[in-house]
């Protein structure tokens, strides 16, 4: 066999190619390596954020004020989706009805988003019932007020919260963390366990609501509500709850009407029905917190016999009020633009049983009913100007025959 020589040039030109194949691996490997690092990162921050990624690194986190991951977590909530309820918040004993929501009353002008627990002794001392974690969570918000009373905030995951409020004492362990933070308002997270003491309650309701933040509520407006952002995602709490726990609460409510858990968002866009505020006062938040009510206005169903018309505004005659509108009719809800000037007489109602008898909402009944009184205690003008846009005025104390037209005590209301 000849010998074969390779010449110094020769050998140069055989490497380079297999230099330039090294290169390439190296830069492919390393390409492989940092995406699987990236993929790594992301996997763990889905965990425990829920934002997407920056642009930059110095772009400061985005806010949302009507994302409860936002405004009550503080953008610190862990976990996803939903989450069963296993225990009341009151013992069965220990509360004899339920009350749905979408009550109005006094300074709730538009339909409430929270249920009540009514004990069993409403006159019973402070202190007097157990309040219980109706499932695993955090809680991260606490507000103590007046008497006192406390408001609680919990997360279950980032996407399912709860409250309570007008608890009349907190358990020693939530208490000794709100006293570390000043006394009056504490924030950061306090795990919970179902099942725990979280306080006592006593002579008053329990307030109580389940807030999806997946869910945003039918409002023509969402903005309008950022003073308080859990409302627009208020959810069903029936439908988180297992049983026996489920049946319990069903048979205590006094709402049979579906949806039996009460409703809250009756907008509709270019009709009269549902919740305004008055032009220039900030939406539900309000010009003045003491008195944020009195530029609200609700047209509404009511929260037990929603066959009746509700009349809710701020400030009739200095006082918020609410009515029923004599004859039942027309029913908001049909009212838009081309249905000119509307006069309702405002009216007393009052609850009745079956049989007609007066009902004091204490204990259940079959097919609770509400009723129009002929008290007339005002009337009030009303006309669509636009689809959001409202003119409105009261004449407490004034017949509809004692109308004849706006005056310029008209106010004017938007959504």
């Amino acid at each position: 066999m000849d010998n074969i020589k390779i010449h110094k040039g020769q050998k140069g030109n055989i490497l380079i190619p297999i230099i330039i194949v090294g290169i390439i691996l190296a830069i492919f490997t390393g390409f492989l390596f940092t995406k699987q690092k990236e993929s790594e990162q992301n996997l763990e921050t889905d965990l425990i954020e829920y934002k997407a990624p920056q642009e930059k690194e110095d772009k400061a986190p985005s806010f949302d004020p009507l994302d409860l991951r936002d405004t009550w977590s503080r953008g610190k909530c862990q976990g996803k989706g939903m989450v069963k309820f296993g225990t009341l918040p009151m013992k069965p004993e220990d509360f004899s009805v339920y009350e749905p929501y979408g009550m109005v009353t006094e300074s709730h002008v538009t339909p409430i988003d929270h249920g009540y627990f009514s004990p069993i002794v409403f006159n019973s001392p402070r202190d007097t019932y157990e309040v219980r974690a109706i499932a695993d969570g955090v809680i991260v918000e606490i507000e103590a007020r007046g008497k006192p009373e406390y408001r609680i905030n919990i997360e279950h995951t980032c996407d399912l919260y709860s409250y309570f409020d007008l608890i009349t004492s907190l358990s020693p362990e939530i208490k000794a963390q709100l006293e570390k933070a000043g006394g009056k308002y504490f924030i950061g997270r306090i795990p919970i366990k179902e099942g725990q003491l979280i306080g006592k309650i006593g002579g008053q309701t329990l307030d109580f609501a389940v807030y999806n933040n997946t869910l945003r509520l039918n409002f023509i407006n969402p903005k309008s509500y950022e003073g308080e952002p859990w409302k627009i995602h208020t959810d069903d709490p029936l439908k988180y709850f297992k049983e026996p726990a489920k049946s319990i609460l069903i048979s205590r409510n006094i709402r049979k009407a579906e949806p039996i858990a009460g409703k809250i968002d009756y907008d509709i866009d270019g009709k009269l029905i549902g919740n305004w505020f008055e032009e220039g006062t900030n939406g539900y938040a309000g010009k003045k917190m003491e008195s944020y009510w009195e530029g609200h206005f609700a047209l509404a169903y009511d929260y037990i016999d929603p066959t009746q018309i509700r009349f809710s505004i701020g400030n009739f005659g200095g006082k918020a009020a609410q009515f029923g509108v004599k004859g039942n009719s027309p029913d908001p809800a049909k009212v838009d633009k081309s249905s000119g000037i509307i006069k309702y007489e405002l009216v007393q109602y009052q609850y009745y049983d079956k049989l007609g008898g007066a009902w004091d909402l204490k204990h259940v009944i079959g097919e609770p009913a509400s009723k129009n009184t002929d008290f007339i205690q005002g009337t009030a003008l009303l006309q669509l100007l636009e689809d959001r846009k409202l003119k409105l005025e009261v004449f407490p104390g004034k017949t509809a025959s004692q109308v004849s037209g706006f005056t310029p005590n008209a106010r004017i209301y938007e959504r």
